[in-house]
C-alpha cells in the first residue's frame, strides 16, 4: 500500500540501512532495495513462515537483505544483533500493519469469514492461542470485552451471548460457521441503508479475534518504542495503519514524542527541561489516491503517519 508515498517520505538514499518491520510479500522491500543500492542494508521482519519464504524467493537477486523470522515487538534486540559491525542504528523504518493478502486469500489460515477454513488466525504457527480457543473456551464477559475493545462492536454483549449459547450445543469449528451465527444476530448491520452498502456483520468480530490471537496492539506499542531507540538522528519512520485502533496508538505515540514538555498538564511552570524526540512530518495522515483505491480497494482504509527523529 502507498508505495510511491512510502518511498518519497522515507527519503531513502544509496547506502541507507532500512528496517521493513512487516516484510510480507516484499511489496515495499523490493522498491526500497532499489533505492538503497548494493551498499545499503534491508532488515526484513515477518513472523509468518510462509510469507518469509515467499519474500526470500521474490528478493533472491538482492544479497543485502537480513531476514528476521520474529514478531516486530523484538525489533530493537534483533536489529542490534543483525548490525554487529554497526552502532545498531538505522536510517529508516517502515511498518505496514494489518494482515497480508495470503492471510485472507488462503482459507486454511482462518482469517476470512467469506471462505470456509479452521478458526485459526495465527500469523505464526508456533503460537499456541487460536481463534478456536477464544470462541469456544473464553468466558462470555471476556469474549464480549474483546469484541467491544478490539472490534469496536456495539452488539458485543449480544454476540458473545449467542456464541456462548451455541457452543454449549456444538463447538465452533469453521470461519463460515461463526460468521453465519454472528450474521443471524446482527442482520440490521448488513445490506443497504440509505443507498450505502454496509460491511458484513462478522467484519468487526473477526478483526477483534485476530487482534486478540496475535496480541497486535500490545506488540505495536512495544515495537514503536523500540523503533525510536534504534533510529538515527535525522532518520525517518513511517507507519501505515488500517483501522482506528492502530491509528490512534500511532498518533498518540508520535504526539507524545513531539512534545517539548512532558510535565503534567495541570503544572503551570515547566520543570522537565524536555526536548522533543521527533518532528511529525505528516500533520494529517497520508491516504491512498483514488487510482490506487480503484486498483486495490483494501487501500481505502490505509493511513500513513511519518516522523523524523531529532
Amino acid at each position: 500500500m502507498l508505495k510511491k508515498e512510502v518511498f518519497e517520505w522515507l527519503d531513502l538514499k544509496e547506502g541507507s540501512i532500512v528496517v521493513d518491520a512487516t516484510l510480507g510479500l516484499a511489496g515495499h522491500a523490493s522498491g526500497m532495495l532499489e533505492l538503497i543500492g548494493k551498499k545499503g542494508i534491508l532488515i526484513g521482519f515477518d513472523q509468518d513462515e510462509r510469507n518469509l519464504g515467499e519474500a526470500k524467493k521474490r528478493l533472491k537477486k538482492f544479497k543485502n537483505v537480513i531476514y528476521v523470522h520474529d514478531n516486530f515487538r523484538y525489533l530493537k534486540t534483533r536489529v542490534i544483533d543483525a548490525l554487529k559491525s554497526n552502532d545498531g542504528k538505522v536510517d529508516a523504518i517502515l511498518f505496514d500493519l494489518g494482515f497480508s493478502s495470503p492471510h485472507v486469500d488462503m482459507a486454511d489460515r482462518g482469517f476470512s469469514f467469506q471462505k470456509e477454513g479452521p478458526l485459526d488466525m495465527r500469523y505464526s504457527l508456533t503460537q499456541k492461542l487460536t481463534a478456536y480457543d477464544i470462541v469456544n473456551n473464553w468466558p462470555e464477559k471476556k469474549l464480549a470485552d474483546i469484541l467491544y475493545e478490539y472490534g469496536e462492536e456495539r452488539a458485543s454483549r449480544k454476540i458473545a451471548n449467542v456464541i456462548c449459547l451455541r457452543r454449549k450445543e456444538k463447538k465452533f469449528e469453521t470461519t463460515t460457521d461463526l460468521a453465519e451465527v454472528v450474521k443471524s444476530c446482527t442482520k440490521w448491520k448488513f445490506g443497504t441503508h440509505g443507498g450505502e452498502l454496509k460491511i458484513h456483520p462478522a467484519t468487526q468480530v473477526f478483526q477483534a479475534l485476530r487482534i486478540a490471537v496475535n496480541d497486535e496492539l500490545e506488540a505495536l506499542k512495544e515495537a514503536l518504542n523500540d523503533s525510536i531507540s534504534v533510529l538515527k538522528t535525522g532518520g525517518r519512520m513511517a507507519v501505515i495503519s488500517y483501522h482506528s485502533l492502530e491509528d490512534r496508538i500511532v498518533k498518540h505515540f508520535f504526539k507524545e514524542l513531539s512534545r517539548s514538555c512532558v510535565c503534567p498538564m495541570e503544572q503551570v511552570v515547566c520543570t522537565c527541561s524536555g526536548k522533543p524526540v521527533v518532528e511529525i512530518l505528516t500533520k494529517k495522515p497520508v491516504e491512498a489516491s483514488e487510482k490506487e483505491i480503484s486498483e486495490n480497494p483494501r487501500a481505502r482504509s490505509a493511513k500513513m503517519r511519518v516522523v523524523e527523529k531529532l
